[in-house]
């Protein structure tokens, strides 16, 4: 039995605590599972998992080998990354982004990436949410954050700057809006996944928060941008949605000598899976792509 498929199969059902979990993710029968598993506690004649009906956990003796197992793993990917000698990737790497950033950035660096390597598959999944990266199957997540999840690795790949918009129509016909305090006074549209909407914005001299009254929410950044094109009030916008609407005056710019905090856009992958020469790739094009096609 190959042991190099053993060993990636201990560390799955590691990941996903499941023999049923892990067949359905490297898409093998559970008995097969079972038997990879048996193989490989028989080659190091030692236990490496308690098994339930409910869960299964590692044995002490399998914690300890977790981490040679998966250091062994990553050698290996390394030695067949060199013997390549084609220089083709193929196979599928699945990424996770949010709808905003997916939709105006991801998708069109993704088919410059895909035309480089034509026979890489890429699947996308559009969420808002963070997902669980191992239990969703999600190779490589493009997040916007100011501190990452510190369980999994991060690479900076580009700056998400904001800036403050609201239409021609909503400018002209409200009280003009000259410091950050009345923003009070406005109709502001927030994201309701923050229960307080705090906006921090910052001038070359002055750090405010103001705390806006958001009668207006949603659940993603791209309905509140629409919100604000349709004069429903003023919004928080990346900038790499709102400026093509500012350059052709569909949106105008509120406070623009006040900037909302940046953060980092990161493409975050599990500490505990081997990183494929796929996602490494698709890495190292983002980072590259998004440097030479600022928004």
């Amino acid at each position: 039995m190959d042991k190099l498929t053993a060993a990636k199969v201990f560390v799955d059902v590691t990941q996903s605590g499941s023999f049923t979990a892990t067949a359905d993710r490297l898409e093998m029968s559970r008995p097969m599972v079972t038997r990879y598993i048996e193989a490989m506690e028989q080659w190091l004649d030692i236990r490496l998992l308690h098994r339930t009906t409910r869960k299964v956990t590692l044995t002490s003796a399998g914690e300890r080998c977790l981490k040679d197992v998966e250091l062994w793993l990553e050698q290996a990917d390394g030695l067949v990354a060199m013997s390549d000698t084609s220089e083709q990737l193929s196979g599928i790497v699945r990424v996770a982004a949010s709808m905003s950033f997916g939709f105006s950035q991801l998708i069109p660096a993704i088919h410059h990436f895909m035309r480089i390597h034509p026979k890489v598959h890429i699947d996308i999944d559009l969420q808002d949410s963070v997902a669980d990266l191992t239990q969703s199957q999600i190779d490589l997540a493009i997040r916007i954050a100011a501190n990452p999840d510190p369980s999994l690795i991060g690479k900076p790949i580009a700056m998400c700057q904001s800036v403050l918009v609201a239409s021609p129509e909503y400018v002209a016909s409200n009280d003009k809006i000259t410091e950050p305090n009345q923003l009070t006074k406005h109709s502001c549209l927030g994201n309701k996944n923050f229960q307080r909407h705090l906006w921090h914005l910052t001038n070359a001299k002055q750090q405010l928060s103001v705390d806006v009254d958001c009668k207006l929410t949603a659940n993603e950044t791209t309905a509140l941008l629409y919100a604000s094109i349709c004069g429903a009030g003023v919004s928080v916008q990346p900038t790499y949605l709102a400026n093509k609407y500012i350059e052709n005056g569909t949106l105008l710019p509120v406070l623009p000598e006040w900037k909302p905090d940046d953060m980092t856009i990161y493409a975050l992958y599990s500490s505990r899976k081997n990183l494929s020469a796929n996602v490494r790739a698709l890495i190292d094009f983002l980072q590259s792509y998004f440097k030479e096609n600022p928004w």
